[in-house]
C-alpha cells in the first residue's frame, strides 16, 4: 500500500471537506455537517458484514448526529464513532466502497480531521488563520 494513497489522499480528502465547508455561511454550518455525518452513519447499511450491529451502529449515529444539530462536540463525536465503525469494517467487515479493499481504512484516516475541526467549533477561514471574524445570529 503506497502511502501516498493510504494515508495523505484520505488526510487530503479531510482538508478539502473541512474547507469547503467552512466557507458554508456560519448559520447553517453546523446543521448541515449534523446531516453530513448521520449519512455517514448509514454508509454500511446495505452491505457492511457485521450483521445486526449495522443498525446498532445505525440508530447509535443518528442519535450523536440529532444532538450535533446544535452541538459541534456531538458532531465531532459522531466523526469519531464512525472512524471507529471504519476500523471494525477495514479489520472485520466489508468496505464502504465496495470496489476498494482498503476504502474504510481511508475513511477512518480521513474521519479524524474531519472531527478534530468539528471540536474546534467548525471555525470559519478567518477564524483557522486568527482573524477577527464577523458573526450572523443564527435565524430562530
Amino acid at each position: 500500500m503506497p502511502f501516498v494513497t493510504t494515508v495523505l489522499a484520505p488526510v487530503a480528502i479531510g482538508l478539502v471537506y473541512v474547507t469547503l465547508m467552512s466557507l458554508v455561511p456560519d448559520r447553517h454550518r453546523l446543521r448541515l455537517n449534523a446531516v453530513m455525518v448521520a449519512g455517514a452513519g448509514a454508509a454500511y447499511l446495505s452491505g457492511g458484514g457485521l450483521g445486526g450491529w449495522e443498525f446498532l451502529f445505525t440508530v447509535v449515529a443518528t442519535y450523536v448526529a440529532y444532538r450535533g444539530l446544535d452541538s459541534w462536540t456531538f458532531v465531532g463525536v459522531a466523526w469519531l464513532l464512525h472512524t471507529a465503525w471504519d476500523i471494525a469494517h477495514h479489520v472485520k467487515g466489508n468496505p464502504i466502497v465496495p470496489f476498494a479493499h482498503d476504502s474504510s481504512l481511508g475513511c477512518a484516516i480521513c474521519d479524524p480531521v474531519i472531527a478534530l475541526w468539528c471540536l474546534a467549533g467548525g471555525p470559519s477561514p478567518r477564524a483557522m488563520l486568527g482573524r477577527r471574524e464577523r458573526r450572523v445570529p443564527a435565524e430562530a
